[in-house]
């Protein structure tokens, strides 16, 4: 049987890494003659990003694009890459190109034995600055130290996942999504390729230093409640201290009748406790917000519209795509 591939690339102003994107998609796809589908997921671009792809449409009979209604998130373009991917495996690649497109033959060999998700792991970051490879070094570890469910270091969202473990991914109804950590959580049959990651040409990151830390917290407290066991032991901690100097404090003033005096130290200690107090609030926080989030059951992505080979995106001739899609 003749397998199908869907390549799910998720986009937000790439229009400048487009071409490229496409080229070498194209490329590395015809030499394996295999039947496959570039379905883009447009997070609600604004440099024309998907009107650039609306002039390929006609000349490229495996291009998709799905237009979100707006940007809601790269999780939630994966998210919607997952429901709307038709192939029997779906391999993410984001369009710049750093994970380059000329491994997809590998990933596919590696499927083609039994694999059923094939998770792409960077030898180096050394395209990237040393302040993010730093903290992308620390992040990871903690990460995976911090999860009940082992995952692997140095990922990112290129990969390849069977269609069995698609079928899993859209069982999982939560809101704040972690993909990475879904791709571990399903516990499929895994395999391991290590590559170098290449330098960004074209375009600029989308990922701020914000952006990244807040991705960073959604991935440790989506996948461990350990946060909330350290922010425990960490006020146990602080009430044994302090009344272990209280008590020292009143016999000393009994035995001895002396009184403790300094009001700078007695300043610090109440700033130390207060400072805990608030971290632990807003870590418990964090998780109550998450709560909040899912409770309220609302999509992960709303879709605008969809453009296939021959189809006008302005005709408005579209279909009811999968019933795992929310469209407007």
């Amino acid at each position: 049987m003749k397998s199908f591939i869907s390549i799910v690339v998720p986009i937000y102003n790439e229009i400048m890494s487009l071409d490229a994107c496409l080229m070498r998609i194209r490329h590395a796809m015809n030499e394996l003659h295999i039947s496959y589908e570039i379905l883009f997921i447009d997070d609600g671009s604004t440099d024309g990003s998907t009107d650039y792809l609306l002039t390929k449409n006609q000349s490229i009979r495996q291009l998709r694009v799905i237009r979100l209604s707006r940007n809601f998130g790269k999780e939630a373009a994966i998210t919607a890459g997952i429901d709307f991917a038709e192939g029997d495996a779906v391999i993410f690649l984001d369009a710049d190109c750093q994970d380059p497109p000329e491994l997809i033959p590998k990933m596919i060999e590696e499927w083609q034995q039994g694999a059923d998700v094939i998770l792409m792991q960077r030898i180096s970051r050394k395209c990237e600055s040393v302040d993010k490879r730093f903290f992308a070094f620390i992040y990871y570890r903690l990460l995976n130290y911090l999860s009940e469910i082992p995952m692997l270091v140095d990922t990112g969202d290129f990969c390849l996942v069977s269609r069995k473990g698609i079928h899993a991914i859209r069982k999982l109804p939560e809101n704040n999504r972690y993909m990475k950590g879904l791709f571990a959580w399903i516990g499929m049959k895994t395999s391991i390729i290590r590559y170098e990651r290449e330098p960004r040409t074209r375009g600029a990151s989308k990922w701020s230093l914000l952006k990244l830390v807040k991705l960073a917290v959604n991935g440790i407290t989506s996948f461990s409640v350990a946060p909330l066991r350290y922010a425990t032991s960490l006020g146990l901690m602080a009430a044994s201290i302090g009344a272990f100097y209280g008590f020292f404090i009143v016999m000393k003033t009994v035995l001895l009748g002396e009184s403790i005096k300094g009001y700078s130290s007695l300043i610090s200690i109440i700033t130390f406790l207060g400072g805990i107090q608030l971290l632990c609030i807003g870590i418990l926080g964090e998780y109550v917000g998450k709560t909040y989030v899912e409770s309220k059951k609302r999509p992960n992505y709303l879709v605008m519209d969809e453009i296939r080979h021959n189809l006008d995106i302005s005709t408005g001739e579209l279909n009811d795509f999968s019933k795992h899609a929310n469209t407007v």
